[in-house]
């Protein structure tokens, strides 16, 4: 079973997003310094005394209204399956060593990745995507009876427009954890971003019903609803699928704070 139950990351405040759009390091948006998210320290903030704090509060306050389009997302964590394998390619369905591509229904997935500052929005070009994911039975790649194989798993440099595209399968399922697939953002050889993705409990019930995934079925399977690590994520991160044919695709907008 995936452990991956452990949080390393908080869901930032309004208050915290507009901190970090003032400060001049890089940051990631919703998990910079992990360690020091998960446990904050007390802060205490006087009240306006000087009609230069009025002004400073009623500055807050504009820019409340003022927050940029791309999406704050929250960390979580990575889990025990990562594995830098650094597979640059977009079709991340077969096993380089074979060829032979796992089974299931086609996912197009799409990153958009931005920079923000301020209440500004531009495309964040370069920035290395990486995923990593189960099978249609809830297999992952390089663990157990598929010990060496690397299906699944692959990275994309980001665009001039921030889109990092990879074509792969709708994910399966394995008992404890809700449907989903995880993913790395490293915008520099220094920092990263990690979290997951997760899907439609209705959405995931018509894909199994297909095969290869009605070789297991649903019985046992966990619902979002049930899952601690969905639930870290206050919806944050459950992805808009639709479907054209018999292809599922999806596109994920998040920004990184500068």
């Amino acid at each position: 079973m995936d452990s991956d139950d452990a949080q390393i990351g908080r869901i930032l405040s309004r208050r915290e997003v507009l901190a970090l759009f003032g400060g001049s390091s890089v940051a990631l948006l919703a998990a910079c310094a992990p360690g020091a998210l998960a446990s904050p320290s007390p802060t205490v903030t006087a009240q306006p005394t000087s009609a230069a704090a009025t002004t400073s509060a009623a500055t807050s306050a504009a820019a409340a209204t003022t927050l940029p389009s791309c999406i704050v997302r929250p960390a979580l964590t990575e889990g025990p399956y990562f594995i830098d394998e650094k597979l640059n390619r977009s079709d991340i369905r077969s096993d380089p060593a074979t060829g032979a591509v796992r089974p299931g229904a086609i996912l197009n997935l799409n990153f958009l990745v931005s920079r923000v500052s301020g209440s500004a929005c531009t495309a964040l070009s370069g920035a290395m995507v990486d995923v990593w994911q189960c099978d249609a039975l809830g297999v992952y790649p390089g663990v157990g009876s598929a010990s060496g194989q690397k299906f699944l798993r692959g990275f994309q440099n980001t665009d001039a427009s921030g889109s990092a595209k990879f074509m792969t399968i709708y994910p399966g399922w394995y008992q404890g954890r809700a449907v989903h697939i995880h993913f790395k953002i490293r915008p520099t050889a220094s920092s990263e971003f990690t979290s997951q993705l997760f899907f439609d409990d209705a959405i995931s019930t018509q894909v199994f019903a297909q095969a290869p995934y009605s070789q297991k079925g649903t019985q046992g399977i966990t619902r979002n609803a049930s899952d601690g690590i969905f639930q870290q994520s206050a919806g944050k991160l459950l992805l808009n699928v639709t479907k054209s044919g018999d292809v599922y695709s999806a596109t994920f907008d998040i920004g990184l704070a500068s």
